[in-house]
């Protein structure tokens, strides 16, 4: 039977291999061209998200009420 230590070792050593392989290949290529966004950057994907989140919203109040209250349809 194998002791805790020689478990941990060997799990360790796992995590290091698969550790050392991420800058290689096409994740590596990736991740060496991603950058943090600008605070423009940020801003217009903030404000692009929140506007398709209050679309979205609204169109499924517009069909709630379409369906509840126009139709008289019950819930």
């Amino acid at each position: 039977m194998k002791s805790i230590i020689k478990i941990a070792e060997e799990v360790q050593r796992k995590i290091d291999e698969r550790v050392s392989r991420i800058g290689k290949g096409d994740i590596g290529r990736i991740l060496k061209m991603a950058r943090k966004p600008t605070r423009d950057e940020y801003t217009k994907v903030l404000i692009i998200t929140g506007v398709g989140i209050i679309i979205i919203g609204g169109m499924g109040f517009a069909i709630y009420y379409i369906l509840s209250v126009l139709l008289k349809i019950p819930k």
